[in-house]
Protein backbone atom coordinates (compact mmCIF):
# COMPACT_ATOMS: atom_id res chain seq x y z
CA UNK A 1 0.00 0.00 0.00
CA UNK A 2 1.38 3.62 -0.83
CA UNK A 3 1.93 6.18 1.48
CA UNK A 4 -0.79 8.05 -0.30
CA UNK A 5 -3.68 5.40 0.07
CA UNK A 6 -2.44 4.38 3.81
CA UNK A 7 -3.58 8.58 4.68
CA UNK A 8 -6.66 8.09 3.02
CA UNK A 9 -7.58 5.36 4.93
CA UNK A 10 -6.74 6.60 8.32
CA UNK A 11 -8.73 10.02 7.16
CA UNK A 12 -11.57 7.98 6.66
CA UNK A 13 -11.20 5.96 9.85
CA UNK A 14 -10.58 9.34 12.02
CA UNK A 15 -12.71 11.36 10.68
CA UNK A 16 -15.95 10.02 13.05
CA UNK A 17 -13.93 10.54 16.04
CA UNK A 18 -12.83 14.36 14.87
CA UNK A 19 -16.35 15.79 16.59
CA UNK A 20 -15.54 13.98 19.60
CA UNK A 21 -12.16 14.14 20.11
CA UNK A 22 -10.77 16.28 17.70
CA UNK A 23 -7.62 16.32 15.83
CA UNK A 24 -5.55 14.68 18.32
CA UNK A 25 -3.33 12.13 18.77
CA UNK A 26 -6.66 10.08 20.41
CA UNK A 27 -8.33 10.29 17.27
CA UNK A 28 -5.12 9.12 15.35
CA UNK A 29 -5.04 5.95 17.77
CA UNK A 30 -8.42 4.97 17.26
CA UNK A 31 -7.67 5.75 13.55
CA UNK A 32 -4.66 3.54 13.88
CA UNK A 33 -6.70 0.76 15.83
CA UNK A 34 -9.49 0.28 13.61
CA UNK A 35 -7.05 0.21 10.38
CA UNK A 36 -4.95 -2.17 11.70
CA UNK A 37 -2.04 0.14 11.07
CA UNK A 38 1.33 -0.32 12.88
CA UNK A 39 2.38 2.67 14.59
CA UNK A 40 5.91 3.06 12.77
CA UNK A 41 3.39 3.37 9.79
CA UNK A 42 1.43 5.87 11.40
CA UNK A 43 4.65 8.00 12.21
CA UNK A 44 5.61 7.27 8.79
CA UNK A 45 3.16 9.06 7.00
CA UNK A 46 2.58 11.31 9.95
CA UNK A 47 5.57 12.28 11.20
CA UNK A 48 4.12 14.91 13.78
CA UNK A 49 1.08 13.17 14.66
CA UNK A 50 -2.56 14.81 14.60
CA UNK A 51 -1.40 17.76 13.22
CA UNK A 52 -0.42 16.11 10.12
CA UNK A 53 -3.80 13.65 10.06
CA UNK A 54 -5.15 17.48 10.04
CA UNK A 55 -3.27 19.03 7.47
CA UNK A 56 -3.49 15.96 5.01
CA UNK A 57 -7.34 15.87 5.09
CA UNK A 58 -7.28 19.79 4.34
CA UNK A 59 -5.14 19.18 1.09
CA UNK A 60 -7.43 16.08 0.68
CA UNK A 61 -10.16 18.45 0.02
CA UNK A 62 -7.92 21.00 -2.18
CA UNK A 63 -7.35 18.34 -4.18
CA UNK A 64 -11.08 17.13 -4.94
CA UNK A 65 -11.65 21.03 -5.64
CA UNK A 66 -9.46 20.74 -7.84
CA UNK A 67 -10.92 17.96 -9.40
CA UNK A 68 -14.21 19.53 -9.70
CA UNK A 69 -12.99 22.76 -11.34
CA UNK A 70 -11.50 21.05 -13.88
CA UNK A 71 -14.67 19.08 -14.27
CA UNK A 72 -16.77 22.24 -14.78
CA UNK A 73 -17.22 24.49 -17.45
CA UNK A 74 -16.29 28.18 -16.17
CA UNK A 75 -16.14 29.17 -19.80
CA UNK A 76 -19.67 31.12 -19.56
CA UNK A 77 -18.73 32.87 -15.90
CA UNK A 78 -17.32 36.06 -15.45
CA UNK A 79 -14.19 35.76 -13.80
CA UNK A 80 -15.36 37.03 -10.71
CA UNK A 81 -17.74 34.15 -10.60
CA UNK A 82 -15.13 31.64 -10.84
CA UNK A 83 -13.34 33.07 -8.12
CA UNK A 84 -16.53 32.36 -6.45
CA UNK A 85 -17.55 29.23 -7.61
CA UNK A 86 -14.72 27.85 -6.78
CA UNK A 87 -14.02 29.22 -3.07
CA UNK A 88 -18.06 27.74 -2.98
CA UNK A 89 -17.08 24.61 -4.05
CA UNK A 90 -14.22 23.76 -1.53
CA UNK A 91 -16.83 24.29 1.00
CA UNK A 92 -19.73 22.47 -0.44
CA UNK A 93 -17.13 19.31 -0.24
CA UNK A 94 -17.04 19.50 2.96
CA UNK A 95 -19.44 16.80 4.75
CA UNK A 96 -18.92 17.99 7.96
CA UNK A 97 -18.46 21.30 9.24
CA UNK A 98 -17.48 20.31 12.85
CA UNK A 99 -14.34 18.73 11.22
CA UNK A 100 -13.34 22.07 10.07
CA UNK A 101 -14.08 23.96 13.04
CA UNK A 102 -11.93 21.34 14.83
CA UNK A 103 -9.34 22.24 12.51
CA UNK A 104 -9.54 26.03 13.14
CA UNK A 105 -9.30 25.24 16.66
CA UNK A 106 -6.09 23.18 16.33
CA UNK A 107 -4.50 25.60 14.12
CA UNK A 108 -5.48 28.45 16.23
CA UNK A 109 -2.51 27.21 18.74
CA UNK A 110 0.19 29.41 18.47
CA UNK A 111 2.65 26.18 18.00
CA UNK A 112 0.51 25.48 14.97
CA UNK A 113 -0.70 28.47 13.55
CA UNK A 114 1.75 28.85 11.08
CA UNK A 115 0.65 25.04 9.45
CA UNK A 116 -2.97 26.81 9.63
CA UNK A 117 -1.80 29.92 7.38
CA UNK A 118 0.34 27.62 4.96
CA UNK A 119 -2.75 25.75 4.16
CA UNK A 120 -5.06 28.60 3.68
CA UNK A 121 -2.23 29.99 1.40
CA UNK A 122 -2.07 26.63 -0.70
CA UNK A 123 -6.12 26.71 -1.06
CA UNK A 124 -5.85 29.80 -2.29
CA UNK A 125 -2.56 29.12 -4.47
CA UNK A 126 -4.46 25.69 -6.06
CA UNK A 127 -7.49 27.94 -6.81
CA UNK A 128 -5.26 30.13 -8.76
CA UNK A 129 -3.86 27.75 -10.66
CA UNK A 130 -6.62 25.64 -11.39
CA UNK A 131 -8.38 28.62 -12.65
CA UNK A 132 -5.65 29.43 -14.91
CA UNK A 133 -3.28 32.22 -13.27
CA UNK A 134 -0.06 32.82 -14.93
CA UNK A 135 0.88 35.88 -12.96
CA UNK A 136 5.17 35.43 -11.85
CA UNK A 137 5.92 38.98 -10.44
CA UNK A 138 4.17 40.15 -7.34
CA UNK A 139 0.75 40.16 -8.69
CA UNK A 140 1.13 36.09 -8.17
CA UNK A 141 1.42 37.28 -4.39
CA UNK A 142 -0.73 39.92 -3.80
CA UNK A 143 -3.98 37.57 -5.64
CA UNK A 144 -3.31 35.07 -3.57
CA UNK A 145 -2.88 36.61 0.02
CA UNK A 146 -6.38 38.49 -1.11
CA UNK A 147 -8.02 35.54 -2.07
CA UNK A 148 -6.45 33.64 1.62
CA UNK A 149 -8.13 36.81 2.98
CA UNK A 150 -11.59 36.26 1.92
CA UNK A 151 -11.42 32.86 1.85
CA UNK A 152 -10.60 32.43 5.53
CA UNK A 153 -13.41 35.27 6.59
CA UNK A 154 -15.55 33.25 4.41
CA UNK A 155 -14.82 30.01 6.31
CA UNK A 156 -15.56 31.28 9.38
CA UNK A 157 -19.29 33.07 8.45
CA UNK A 158 -20.01 29.20 6.98
CA UNK A 159 -19.55 27.66 10.24
CA UNK A 160 -21.98 29.83 11.73
CA UNK A 161 -24.35 30.38 9.30
CA UNK A 162 -28.15 27.77 9.61
CA UNK A 163 -29.51 29.94 6.55
CA UNK A 164 -31.38 27.51 3.97
CA UNK A 165 -28.27 25.80 1.44
CA UNK A 166 -25.88 28.63 3.43
CA UNK A 167 -27.47 30.66 0.81
CA UNK A 168 -26.06 33.69 3.70
CA UNK A 169 -22.46 32.52 3.52
CA UNK A 170 -22.73 32.57 -0.89
CA UNK A 171 -24.57 36.04 -0.17
CA UNK A 172 -21.23 36.79 2.05
CA UNK A 173 -18.74 35.57 -0.40
CA UNK A 174 -20.21 37.72 -3.19
CA UNK A 175 -19.62 40.60 -0.93
CA UNK A 176 -16.01 40.28 -0.25
CA UNK A 177 -15.17 39.35 -4.01
CA UNK A 178 -17.23 42.69 -4.70
CA UNK A 179 -14.89 44.86 -2.77
CA UNK A 180 -11.84 42.83 -3.72
CA UNK A 181 -12.79 44.37 -7.32
CA UNK A 182 -13.41 47.58 -5.72
CA UNK A 183 -9.65 47.89 -5.05
CA UNK A 184 -8.64 46.76 -8.09
CA UNK A 185 -10.68 49.33 -9.57
CA UNK A 186 -9.02 51.96 -7.42
CA UNK A 187 -5.87 50.78 -8.36
CA UNK A 188 -6.12 50.44 -11.71
CA UNK A 189 -7.23 54.74 -11.67
CA UNK A 190 -4.03 55.35 -9.81
CA UNK A 191 -1.71 53.96 -12.18
CA UNK A 192 -3.14 56.00 -14.48
CA UNK A 193 -3.03 59.06 -12.54
CA UNK A 194 0.19 60.76 -13.61
CA UNK A 195 0.93 62.41 -10.35
CA UNK A 196 0.57 58.87 -8.63
CA UNK A 197 2.28 56.97 -10.80
CA UNK A 198 5.28 59.26 -10.63
CA UNK A 199 5.34 59.22 -6.82
CA UNK A 200 5.08 55.24 -6.45
CA UNK A 201 7.97 55.23 -9.60
CA UNK A 202 10.30 54.10 -7.61
CA UNK A 203 8.92 51.38 -5.13
CA UNK A 204 6.77 49.89 -7.74
CA UNK A 205 10.02 49.27 -9.89
CA UNK A 206 11.90 47.34 -6.62
CA UNK A 207 8.13 45.82 -6.65
CA UNK A 208 8.56 44.78 -10.53
CA UNK A 209 11.70 42.84 -9.87
CA UNK A 210 9.83 40.37 -7.28
CA UNK A 211 9.05 36.78 -9.03
CA UNK A 212 6.94 34.28 -8.16
CA UNK A 213 8.78 30.85 -7.18
CA UNK A 214 9.74 28.88 -9.76
CA UNK A 215 9.41 25.25 -11.07
CA UNK A 216 8.23 22.93 -8.19
CA UNK A 217 8.92 25.20 -5.07
CA UNK A 218 6.41 25.02 -2.67
CA UNK A 219 3.54 27.06 -2.86
CA UNK A 220 3.95 30.22 -0.68
CA UNK A 221 7.52 29.88 -0.74
CA UNK A 222 9.79 33.08 -1.61
CA UNK A 223 10.15 34.50 -4.66
CA UNK A 224 12.88 35.68 -6.68
CA UNK A 225 14.50 38.72 -7.62
CA UNK A 226 15.55 39.02 -11.35
CA UNK A 227 15.33 41.12 -14.10
CA UNK A 228 12.42 41.37 -16.59
CA UNK A 229 13.06 39.21 -19.60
Amino acid sequence: MSGTDLKSRLIEAAAPHVPFDGWSEATLLLAAEQTGTPPALVAAVFPRGAVDLALAWHEAGDAAMVAALAAADLGAMRFRDRVAFAVRTRLELVEDRELVRRGMTLFALPHHAPDGARALWCTADRIWTALGDTSDDINWYSKRATLSGVYGATVLYWLGDESPGQEATWAFLDRRIADVMRIETLKARARENRLVAGLMAGPLSVLGRVRAPQGAAPAGMPGRWGRRN
